[in-house]
């Protein structure tokens, strides 16, 4: 945002105008920039503002905000709950979830009949449910009426519903039966059949659809608004271009949140246990396989004894086989995330893992084999013998392709086997992929060396 328009708006409201004079000017700055400067205002000065502006403008503003609920106890009840009326639905549900439960009960009793259905319709929908991200702001209208009516019904309605750009129709008993461009309604002649205008086969989404399995859908068809129906395929609500962008950003935290092992995203403003109540049962999963990984090192102790310099190489090995584990999981969730993967690519994208891993173990391995080789010969171990180091390098070097073939393989395979048993894929993730490879990795490394050195170790 310009800088220059906090000090036009405050010097706006601060000067000594009549208050049409202010109203009008402020009715030329978006809403949004009316909000940034609401923390530099004195409560004085915000009341004054609440006189001016009419409470349309006010409940738009009031949507931007980052702590609304600080300002609506500035006004009385009454006041506070006609902004809520006049805001959309979800926006006044964000709002009221902020609020003791107290002041939200009084809010909402005071709030008139028809906002408050539409607050407990959304309200009945869980969070991940498509449900609880809609809006009841749209115009419905019948799929019977003729072009006249309908864009008479649409001018009525967009006093108090300002998503028009897609018009949707109903049956008599709200049955979704398609929807329309309001350009085309616009430009359709008085005599023109509705019925030929409205498309039939539109796109929608039911409310008890799980966001996660929706976005593909959502993003393929980059609409301003998806129209939303129940179970009965009543037309209940619309998610907008707002609602959209908000639901990925939601659902990218949340998965982004489960790559690093937990059950959900953490909130700023949540309470330390309630924190540590969603990490603490993927740690206690981690611990257990933290402590099976050292017990199996444990038990190849006689090849440790034997053997110290594999110990300076094993974090080489345990970390390029969960680097690469990570990395075929990212790309794993991300394609059987799309609604429209089939099982052939499923099996396509798996083999293609097969293939990748088993190159880049090829490489990395020969890599690693020639560096060690010569570290051990010209740095570390210049007397042990030719055979010696020859061995040692062998070991880290199959170890790195064994490792890195396996880690593509569980980071494709577990995610696919999640899936299928409708387990939310991006919870095999970072840390369970990472240490489940360090349990396989440890035992292809000293196994081998196990292998290779067995006259030594005895």
């Amino acid at each position: 945002m310009n800088q220059n328009y906090i000090n036009e708006i405050l010097a706006i409201i601060r000067s000594n105008k009549g208050n049409d004079y202010i109203k009008e000017e402020l009715l030329n700055y978006h809403e949004n920039d009316i909000a940034k400067i609401f923390p530099l205002l004195s409560k004085e000065e915000r009341l004054k503002l609440y006189k001016i502006l009419d409470q349309d403008t006010i409940s738009d503003i009031f949507s931007y905000l980052d702590e609304p609920t600080e300002y609506l106890d500035e006004m009385s009840n009454d006041a506070a709950a006609d902004i809520l009326e006049k805001m959309d639905t979800d926006d006044a549900i964000d709002i009221l979830e902020e609020m003791e439960e107290s002041d939200r009960k009084e809010l909402i009793g005071l709030m008139d009949k028809e906002a408050v259905d539409d607050i407990k319709l959304i309200s009945s929908y869980s969070d991940d449910m498509i449900g609880s991200k809609m809006t009841t702001n749209y115009i419905a209208i019948s799929r019977y009426a003729t072009v006249k009516k309908a864009m008479k019904t649409m001018v009525n309605e967009a006093a108090t519903n300002d998503n028009v750009s897609i018009l949707y129709f109903v049956d008599d008993d709200d049955t979704f039966y398609g929807a329309m461009d309001l350009r085309d309604l616009i430009i359709a002649r008085d005599g023109s059949n509705l019925d030929d205008l409205i498309k039939t086969s539109y796109p929608y989404l039911k409310a008890t659809e799980l966001v996660s399995d929706c976005l593909g859908k959502i993003k393929d068809y980059a609409l301003d608004s998806i129209p939303v129906v129940d179970d009965n395929d009543h037309l209940i609500g619309v998610i907008t271009s707002d609602d959209i962008v908000e639901a990925v950003r939601d659902e990218m935290g949340d998965d982004y949140a489960k790559l690093g092992g937990l059950s959900s995203e953490d909130d700023l403003d949540e309470s330390v246990f309630k924190s540590i109540g969603k990490r603490m049962p993927w740690l206690f999963i981690l611990l257990g396989l933290g402590l099976m990984t050292s017990l199996i090192i444990s038990g190849f102790e006689p090849v440790v004894d034997a053997l110290p310099l594999l110990v300076f190489f094993q974090s080489l090995i345990l970390d390029m086989a969960g680097n690469t584990g990570t990395q075929s999981l990212a790309v794993t969730i991300r394609v059987i995330s799309n609604e429209q993967t089939t099982k052939k690519d499923v099996a396509k994208l798996i083999l293609k893992e097969l293939k990748v891993g088993l190159l880049n173990g090829l490489i990395i391995g020969s890599i690693s084999f020639c560096v060690v080789l010569l570290f051990l010969m010209f740095v570390k171990s210049k007397d042990a013998g030719m055979i010696y180091n020859l061995k040692i390098a062998t070991s880290i070097g199959i170890s790195m392709l064994a490792s890195i073939i396996v880690a593509n393989a569980a980071g494709t395979i577990i995610p696919v086997i999640f899936k299928k048993c409708k387990v939310d894929p991006a919870v095999a993730s970072g840390p369970l992929i990472t240490t489940l490879n360090d349990i396989i990795a440890v035992s292809i490394y000293y196994g081998l060396a196990w292998i290779l050195f067995k006259t030594l170790i005895g």
